[in-house]
C-alpha cells in the first residue's frame, strides 16, 4: 500500500507542477487516494481482529459486518487533502459494548472496537522502509484525547447533543464518512443534520465563533503582523500566513462554519457537500450570501490553498510575503477549471 500511494502521489504531483491538474482536482485525487487506502486497511485490520477474538454483535443478536465507520474531518473530510496532510479520523460502531464476541479467545464488544481502531491506526503509521501511509490525528473524537478512542453511534450522539462546544460542531460542518458500514454510515448523516441544523441563538453563535478565532490568531498568527491585523499587515515584504492570519484560509473556513451553523435549519441543502467550495454556492444559491461576494471568497479560497500545496511540495511552511502571494496564485492555476 505504501508503494501504491508513492506512485500515485508522484504522479498527482508531477501534473499538478505541469499544469495539467488544477488545484480541486488535485485535492479530489489525494483524497480519494486516502479513502482507497484507508478501504483496504479497515477491511485487514476487521480480518485480523476476528480472526483473534472472533466477530463481535449488535444488541439485537446479529453479528457485526462490520458495523463500523471511519468519519473523515478537516481536511480530509471536506475534500480538500494536501501533500502531506495527516488524516483527522472519528471511528464509531453500532455493536454491543457489553456482549462478547463469538471467538475462542471473546472480548466484550467495546473492547473489540477500541483493538480494531488501535490496529487500524498502526497500520496508518507504522514506519517501514518504504515510509509511513499517513499520520492519523483522533483529537476530533469525543471528549477528544480523554475520550474512548471509538465510540458507539449512541454515545456520539449524546456527546454531540449535550456536550460538544460549538467548535466542535464547527468541525461536524466538514465530517463525512470515509469507508465502512453503510448502515451506519447513514445513521451518522441522520446524526450529523440534527446537530448542525438545530436551532440557535445567532448572536450567542457569532459571538463563541468569533471568540474562537481570535484566540486562534493570537496563538498561531503571525506576530509582527498582530496576525494579518495591523497596519503592516499587507506590506510586501511582511510574512503572511496563509492558513492562520486574518482575511485567509480559516477566517473563511469559520465564515462558512457559521453560516452552516446559523442556517442549515431553514436550508439543510447547506449539510450535503462538506467542502467549503459547495458550501459557498450553497449560500449563494438559497440568497443567503450575494453572487459577487461568495465569487471573491471561492477566488481567495482557492488562491491561498494553490500557494500552500506549493509551499508543502517544496517542504516548506504556509507562510509567503505579500509580493509573492497573488502572482504565486496565478501561477499555480488557483482559478483552473474544478
Amino acid at each position: 500500500m505504501r508503494n501504491f500511494k508513492l506512485a500515485h502521489r508522484l504522479r498527482v504531483a508531477a501534473s499538478e507542477i505541469s499544469g495539467s491538474l488544477p488545484l480541486m482536482k488535485v485535492s479530489d485525487y489525494l483524497t480519494w487516494l486516502a479513502e482507497a487506502i484507508l478501504e483496504q486497511v479497515l477491511a485487514l485490520a476487521w480480518r485480523q481482529t476476528v480472526a483473534k477474538y472472533g466477530t463481535p454483535q449488535r444488541t439485537d443478536g446479529s453479528l457485526c459486518d462490520p458495523g463500523f465507520i471511519i468519519v473523515g474531518y478537516g481536511k480530509v473530510g471536506g475534500i480538500e487533502l494536501g501533500h502531506g496532510s495527516d488524516l483527522d479520523l472519528v471511528f464509531i460502531h453500532d455493536g454491543d459494548p457489553n456482549a462478547e464476541t463469538d471467538g475462542a479467545k471473546p472480548i466484550d464488544g467495546a473492547q473489540f472496537f477500541t483493538r480494531l481502531g488501535q490496529r487500524i491506526i498502526h497500520l496508518l503509521t507504522a514506519q517501514t522502509n518504504s515510509g509511513q501511509l499517513y499520520e492519523v490525528d483522533m483529537r476530533l473524537r469525543p471528549s477528544g484525547a480523554s475520550g474512548l478512542l471509538v465510540s458507539s453511534l449512541g454515545a456520539f450522539e449524546r456527546y454531540q447533543e449535550n456536550e460538544a462546544w460549538t467548535w466542535e460542531h464547527q468541525a461536524l460542518v466538514r465530517a463525512r464518512v470515509l469507508v465502512g458500514c453503510k448502515q451506519v454510515g447513514a445513521a451518522f448523516e441522520q446524526v450529523r443534520a440534527s446537530v448542525l441544523g438545530r436551532e440557535r441563538d445567532l448572536p450567542t453563535l457569532r459571538q463563541e465563533v468569533s471568540e474562537m478565532r481570535a484566540k486562534m490568531r493570537d496563538n498561531l498568527g503571525t506576530r509582527i503582523t498582530a496576525a494579518g491585523t495591523a497596519e503592516n499587515a499587507f506590506e510586501a515584504t511582511v510574512p503572511f500566513d496563509l492558513k492562520q492570519d486574518a482575511g485567509g484560509i480559516v477566517d473563511i473556513e469559520f465564515m462558512v462554519q457559521y453560516a452552516a451553523l446559523a442556517w442549515s435549519r431553514e436550508h439543510p441543502a447547506l449539510l450535503r457537500y462538506t467542502d467549503n467550495i459547495r458550501i459557498l454556492e450553497g449560500l449563494e444559491q438559497v440568497g443567503l450570501m450575494p453572487a459577487t461576494d461568495a465569487s471573491l471568497l471561492r477566488e481567495a479560497y482557492k488562491a491561498f490553498r494553490a500557494v500552500a500545496h506549493r509551499q508543502a511540495l517544496q517542504k516548506e511552511a504556509g507562510v509567503v510575503t505579500g509580493i509573492n502571494l497573488w502572482s504565486n496564485a496565478n501561477t499555480y492555476g488557483a482559478s483552473g477549471p474544478s
